[in-house]
């Protein structure tokens, strides 16, 4: 059975933020992932994950304004100076959780400057923490339009370039999903280079449990494959968080 991790961006939005660390443990998930965790001190993060033993899987980079601000912008030509700036930033969070993944936003974007751009912030940040493991992620241009990384092949073909050992590709179930219509085919076509699964429900990003995708056969897929990555579950709760997680309970 994967490992699955708790995305607290989006689950148990019933609570506090910082609340929801407690709230993740209890229902049974060992690991987290936020997507901006920087609106509150490392030192009280760090706190909750040693109180209640969870594992931070990935933050997200750069730290935007998430409210209002930028959807990242490491392809966005000319922002070098800046993306570097808020890199070292968030590799400071990073290290205060010793997350395992720093997802790279490329930002909304496009053409031949913005894949350069993008190429070398990218062995930028390999370089300057080779320690580090890095993430890109393909998201559908409907939920976020104009974002640049919205191509798998185009994905395959960055991490090829940057050649870094510590670049990645994060992969999203939904969004695969949004992207190609074949999410099953897409997985199969780069699962050699993907370091970090998360899911989310079909079509509606709710629970991962019914629609359009049969995720327990994934799952049980991944095991086969030898994925020893995390499985995190991004989504939003159809209702209270607690009454649906049947997803990653009851495989044998």
């Amino acid at each position: 059975m994967p490992r699955f991790a708790a995305n607290l961006t989006l689950l148990f939005t019933e609570l506090p933020f910082l609340d929801r660390f407690e709230a993740a443990s209890e229902a049974g998930f060992s690991a987290v992932e936020v997507l901006f965790p920087y609106d509150d001190a490392a030192r009280e993060v760090q706190r909750r994950l040693t109180a209640y033993g969870l594992e931070m899987v990935l933050i997200n980079c750069p730290p935007p304004n998430w409210a209002g601000g930028d959807r990242g912008f490491s392809a966005i030509p000319g922002g070098q100076s800046r993306f570097q700036h808020d890199f070292k930033r968030t590799l400071r969070f990073a290290q205060a959780f010793r997350a395992t993944h720093i997802h790279i936003m490329a930002g909304v974007a496009q053409g031949a400057d913005a894949l350069a751009t993008f190429v070398e912030n990218l062995k930028w940040a390999a370089a300057h923490a080779p320690s580090q493991s890095l993430t890109i992620e393909p998201i559908n241009r409907g939920d976020m339009p104009g974002y640049f990384l919205s191509d798998y092949d185009l994905a395959l073909d960055i991490i090829a370039q940057v050649d870094a050992p510590n670049v990645g590709l994060q992969f999203d179930a939904y969004h695969a999903h949004k992207i190609t219509g074949d999410m099953p085919g897409t997985w199969e076509q780069v699962k050699h280079v993907v370091r970090h699964i998360q899911v989310g429900g079909l079509p509606d990003r709710h629970e991962p449990i019914a629609g359009v995708f049969d995720y327990p056969t994934w799952f049980k897929q991944l095991d086969q494959d030898g994925y020893e990555g995390w499985v995190s579950g991004e989504y939003h709760p159809a209702g209270r968080t607690e009454d649906g997680l049947d997803w990653i309970r009851g495989f044998d």
